[in-house]
């Protein structure tokens, strides 16, 4: 709090022109009370500058009413001081204004006395050049009413950037939130859609992205991304139309987040990922998993090569699971053709799921199928024996098996099936990597985060624009340090 002239000279007034008032340093039984001062202030309206008094200088007096006087209460400006204050800064007046039918609460904010303001562009001190209008700065709402600190922004005459609007410590730019304030909004948009908590704290949708993207845009410019031995690579549709994302996740032990996110699942796409990464990064990789895409272990295979590439066992068991669903629907129709009984009609989730998963209804459907030799129950027969391929612990015998696995299915006449059995004879190195990997790394860990991924789009009934997908994806799965706070409000 500062002392002004005024005030001061009112004080030496009525100091002068009150006899009976003891003129001794305050401090002793007889010191002069703020309560009389305010008494003596209403009755003197008279303003006359005086000389100091011997023995009673103006830092006495700043002291003096500085003194918290009993019976006080906690006022706004003080839960300020302890939760937001800033060097070079004092809060003001405090008061209600109404504005367009709303009541909020406005705190002036004024700089200290012979303080410095600081240039915008090269964060160095510079003197003063003029002022500007009052600003508005939206900060976290207090018992349902908006917030506003309000400071008269100033413009220095900077010897290295010209002249220039002030930078100031609670806001960025040209932003009407507070850094504060952004930062409250971001957290709670982790649990709600934006558009909840843009109605809960009655501001906007675009107030809200602002927030997140503030605060993504912070982690991103200072994560730490040393120490990334494994990655996984997948696509995610986030619009109608084939529109695909390309997602690129750490899958270390204890530490999964995202990386990095890319527009469509192109070679470029990728290509921008590992240029970003930075050479020394990419050579650092030990495991990278993706699904069959070509254009994804193109890229892999030629940026990260010494790395061990692990494919997919996600997309392996769902390449079978939908070539004995076409075998089951093109019987199926067959029969119906020929007139016999359609007994695979409701047999779809008999053939697909695991025995283990099964209802009972469903066991006993599959109990009737496995009687007759049709080309569905062939085409399961094949894939349950396939199941026992992932419990193979040594890499070569998981590959002798793999080898008259595929000769068996070449031999079934059945087309879905041996599409499925020349992918995997032609990507059969990269399947047997997991085992390589001591099965520690699959895809798994990507679909899971995948499935996240879905949910925040979910959340927020899609996006418009990429750049709003972006944003919300790394808000959620990014795992992004936050800029440093004096008080945590949430």
């Amino acid at each position: 709090m500062e002392c002004s002239s005024l005030t001061y000279h009112r004080f030496s007034t009525l100091i002068h022109r009150l006899p009976t008032l003891r003129r001794e340093r305050p401090g002793g039984s007889d010191s002069f009370s703020i309560k009389n001062f305010c008494i003596f202030r209403k009755k003197r309206e008279q303003q006359k500058r005086v000389h100091l008094l011997p023995g009673f200088g103006k830092e006495e007096f700043c002291r003096l009413i500085r003194t918290k006087p009993e019976g006080q209460q906690m006022q706004l400006k003080t839960i300020l001081n302890q939760c937001h204050k800033f060097k070079s800064f004092v809060y003001d007046q405090v008061g209600f204004v109404n504005s367009k039918g709303e009541r909020h609460i406005e705190v002036e904010v004024v700089a200290r006395r012979n303080s410095k303001a600081i240039c915008s562009c090269c964060d160095q001190p510079a003197p003063l050049y003029d002022r500007l209008n009052k600003r508005h700065f939206e900060f976290i709402p207090l018992w349902g009413y908006r917030v506003f600190l309000v400071y008269l922004m100033r413009r220095v005459d900077c010897p290295n950037c010209g002249v220039k609007v002030e930078q100031v410590p609670w806001a960025r730019g040209k932003h009407e939130l507070t850094d504060t304030y952004m930062q409250f909004l971001a957290n709670w948009a982790k649990k709600l859609s934006w558009q909840e908590v843009a109605v809960s704290f009655r501001t906007s949708w675009n107030k809200v992205f602002q927030a997140v993207e503030y605060t993504v845009e912070w982690g991103l410019k200072h994560r730490d991304l040393s120490g990334v031995t494994a990655i996984g690579v997948d696509e995610l549709a986030w619009r109608k139309g084939h529109r695909y994302l390309t997602m690129v996740y750490q899958i270390d032990a204890g530490n999964t987040r995202l990386l990095w996110v890319g527009k469509d699942r192109t070679v470029k796409t990728l290509l921008r990922f590992f240029r970003f990464f930075g050479k020394e990064r990419n050579q650092a990789l030990k495991y990278v998993c993706s699904d069959m895409w070509r254009p994804y272990i193109k890229v892999i295979e030629k940026k990260a090569g010494q790395a061990l590439h692990i494919l997919d066992r996600f997309h392996i068991v769902a390449k079978l699971n939908k070539a004995i669903d076409e075998v089951r629907a093109g019987e199926h129709r067959q029969l119906q053709e020929d007139g016999y009984e359609p007994i695979l009609k409701h047999s779809r989730w008999c053939l697909l799921k695991r025995w283990e998963n099964l209802t009972d209804k469903q066991e006993a459907k599959l109990k009737d199928l496995l009687q007759y030799n049709l080309k569905s129950v062939r085409a399961y027969l094949l894939k349950e024996d396939f199941n026992g391929f992932w419990e193979y612990v040594s890499p070569a015998w998981a590959e002798k098996f793999l080898d008259r696995w595929c000769t068996r299915v070449m031999r079934s006449r059945l087309e879905p099936m041996k599409k499925v059995a020349n992918t995997i004879r032609n990507h059969k190195p990269l399947i047997l990597n997991w085992f390589k990997a001591k099965k520690a790394f699959s895809s798994g860990i990507v679909e899971g985060l995948n499935n996240k991924a879905k949910v925040t789009t979910r959340n927020s009934y899609g996006f418009r624009t990429y750049r709003g997908a972006e944003i919300a994806l790394y808000h959620a799965l990014g795992n992004l340090p936050t800029p440093p706070m004096a008080h945590r409000f949430y």
